[in-house]
């Protein structure tokens, strides 16, 4: 055992849970863990210019890597600024630890200088939470956090820690692993569950597997693939579950819900079984959840009890690891005959009538265009979004083939966080190129961290679909309120190119269809951090839709506009995002 501070022997533990970096912004209530790691060579600390920035970017390196993501800010106001962040991971179940500076033992509740009570702040958002009283803690606690954090179903812990515990002298000894009785995660799943789901599926001869984020996490989509490929079931994956079954294998039928592929959403309305692995049914997927699936026995596989039976009503519940659960199922299933060879001609059918398209133009450059020859000159980009249209659109015409190269905020819809994300996505990933497919009312949420992009020489590469509105809510108001574009519209408010210049970054503009292949390439070849300003159709919207309320295979058709009554205005605020 060695003798150390609290501060030191945080670095310590980091160190030893192999933390390659940290996104954090010191202040006083933290100084001393920022002086601990003044003299640390194995971790490399970027400096962010907003607090919100540290925890996406611990997020989108959480993601990427599918390891732990580390944020570190100060007490009070730098604490509360990790809060959306925190936030965006607790709903994505996101790994990273947030670590917090607090007054000292004999100030708090006393409305110190910069005092918040973070721990009651982030209490809902966290996975798990911690104020350390007792330097002594402080090992334990940390390969306590890491663990949580990592193991079951993900999600971020928030470690604060008053600044007279970090000047604590403490004999230091990390644990070499963790225990708890009550804490268990479940990975195998029940065997008579799994063998009334093994015996539905192939009895089934409409199935549909709705794959989520769950399977990424669990590093499941070889075990996805091979339960499609066995019973020949057609799979949908929500926004998170991106990657996990190619976009172009016959069986994919891309993302369901609000702004899913028609096909996607006929199947799943006719489906007579659904095959729920790692997903929540959540509103964007089910829409009116009494109309959902209505002809289908659902199972539902999830890591988290707590999801199964939440949205929907289940069949055969599943509780368990995905990539477990599946391991074992597909062992159940052996060798037989699907019978789904009609089923599969009608979805290809639907694929045909149904496809993912938007009207071409050579004069003004569609949104959508832009994403295609993203694509096609950077098949292996890993890509990072803010959200909105920008998002949909992301997901829609890049064809992704492997898990972990979509990264998006979809539970809580954080605009702003593509960008800080990409950050830690690239860090993470330095061998692919990293795009961050931006909205400039998203972008101009975060657009200071250029300069810990140019700071850190850090290239990724910024594509702004620049339409000068807040692009989905304008999209709504000119559906559903009469085009009373309320306080949507952002003009011309900023030259990007010039905004990039100022920071040290490469700026680039694309303004007319011909021009956005030659731009791409140029980012492409850039070593430095790199914005294009994409000045895109301002009226172009996201389609297919389902309105709010609706059937999943109720779409509203473009070239009609509705006009709600004020109460159903009011409703509709609640779903714009």
């Amino acid at each position: 055992m060695d003798e150390m501070t609290g501060a030191e022997a945080v670095i310590e533990a980091l160190k030893k849970e192999e933390v390659d970096f940290i996104f954090g912004y010191p202040g006083g209530a933290i100084i001393p863990i920022y002086d601990a790691l003044y003299d640390c060579k194995e971790i490399w600390h970027l400096l962010v210019r907003h607090e919100q920035a540290a925890a996406h970017a611990a997020d989108g390196y959480a993601r990427a890597t599918g390891k732990v993501g580390v944020c570190m800010a100060t007490s009070g106001p730098g604490a509360t600024n990790l809060v959306t962040g925190i936030a965006t991971a607790y709903m994505d179940s996101v790994p990273i630890i947030a670590i917090t500076g607090q007054v000292p033992r004999d100030m708090i509740g006393n409305d110190a200088f910069q005092e918040a009570d973070i721990r009651g702040i982030t209490m809902p958002i966290t996975k798990h939470n911690y104020l350390v009283n007792d330097a002594s803690s402080l090992p334990e606690i940390l390969k306590e956090a890491f663990y949580i954090a990592s193991t079951g179903r993900p999600g971020p812990v928030l470690i604060d820690i008053p600044k007279d515990v970090q000047t604590e002298k403490i004999m230091f000894e990390y644990p070499t692993h963790y225990y708890s009785k009550g804490y268990k995660p479940q990975l195998e799943g029940d065997e008579e569950q799994i063998k009334k789901a093994a015996l539905a599926i192939m009895e089934a001869e409409r199935p549909v597997i709705y794959g989520g984020g769950g399977i990424i996490i669990s590093n499941a989509s070889r075990e996805l693939i091979a339960l499609a490929e066995s019973v020949m079931a057609p799979v949908t994956t929500t926004l998170l579950g991106t990657g996990a079954i190619p976009d172009e294998h016959p069986l994919s039928l891309g993302m369901p819900g609000m702004h899913g592929t028609k096909y996607a959403n006929y199947a799943i309305q006719e489906a007579d079984l659904l095959i729920s692995v790692g997903a929540r049914f959540d509103d964007r997927v089910t829409s009116k959840v009494e109309a959902f699936a209505p002809y289908a026995k659902i199972i539902h596989i999830d890591a988290d009890p707590a999801e199964i039976g939440k949205n929907v009503d289940v069949d055969i519940p599943i509780v368990g690891d995905c990539k477990h659960v599946l391991t074992s199922l597909l062992k159940y299933i052996g060798k037989f005959a699907p019978k789904t060879g009609e089923w599969i001609s009608k979805i290809d059918g639907w694929k045909q009538t149904y496809p993912l398209s938007y009207a071409h133009s050579d004069r003004i450059i569609k949104p959508q265009y832009v994403v295609e020859q993203i694509h096609k000159l950077a098949k292996d980009a890993i890509i990072v979004t803010e959200v909105g249209q920008n998002q949909m659109w992301a997901r829609q015409f890049f064809k992704y083939s492997e898990p972990r190269t979509f990264i998006s905020s979809g539970g809580l819809g954080t605009m702003g966080y593509g960008f800080p994300a990409s950050l830690g996505v690239k860090l993470g990933r330095p061998d692919r190129p990293v795009f961050d497919v931006a909205g400039d009312g998203s972008f101009q949420m975060n657009s200071q961290e250029l300069a810990t992009a140019v700071t850190n020489e850090i290239p990724v590469i910024v594509a702004i679909l620049n339409n000068n509105y807040l692009g989905m809510v304008r999209q709504w108001q000119e559906f559903f309120l009469s085009k009373r574009y309320s306080h949507t519209h952002i003009k011309e408010s900023v030259d990007f190119v010039k905004l990039a210049e100022a920071y040290g970054a490469l700026g680039l503009r694309a303004e007319r269809p011909s021009e956005v292949p030659g731009v791409i390439r140029e980012a492409l070849n850039s070593k430095m951090p790199t914005v294009i300003d994409f000045r895109c159709d301002p009226d172009e919207n996201v389609f297919p839709m389902v309105p709010a309320g609706a059937a999943i295979n109720e779409f509203y058709e473009e070239g009609k506009t509705k006009t709600v009554s004020k109460k159903d205005a009011t409703l509709l605020k609640g779903v714009v995002g």
